[in-house]
């Protein structure tokens, strides 16, 4: 049966950076939460597009390129292959809309703190 998802309550169950979680799937579509503070690695998806939608907060999306702010209500969709990297200087909290199992490190190696383990719901 379907429930509705109250956003603040699943926010406050954790308080973790860079560790997204899944609140919800639809049609192959992960719906993640994280809170992010601090410098996120550079890295790309190479098969996946993913949306970044800012909740709370403000952050910076980097490209290798040029830079793009974003803030409170504001949403960008990065297409697969393109490096990035998310940086906020306070914390922010994002909704990461991604298709199932797409690790948010994407294709690199990176320091086990910003490594999320794979599938987790709250």
């Amino acid at each position: 049966m379907p429930q509705k998802i109250n956003i603040n309550q699943k926010f406050s169950l954790f308080s973790e950076h860079f560790r997204p979680k899944i609140i919800a799937e639809l049609n192959g579509q992960h719906f993640k939460l994280a809170k992010i503070k601090g410098e996120f690695p550079w890295h790309s998806h190479a098969d996946a597009d993913e949306m970044f939608f800012i909740w709370r907060g403000k952050i910076t999306l980097e490209f290798r390129t040029h830079s793009i702010d974003l803030s409170e209500g504001e949403a960008i969709v990065v297409p697969k292959g393109v490096e990035h990297r998310p940086i906020a200087h306070g914390e922010a909290e994002i909704f990461l809309i991604e298709p199932t199992g797409v690790k948010n490190t994407g294709d690199e190696t990176t320091d086990e703190k910003f490594s999320a383990p794979d599938n987790v719901w709250i």
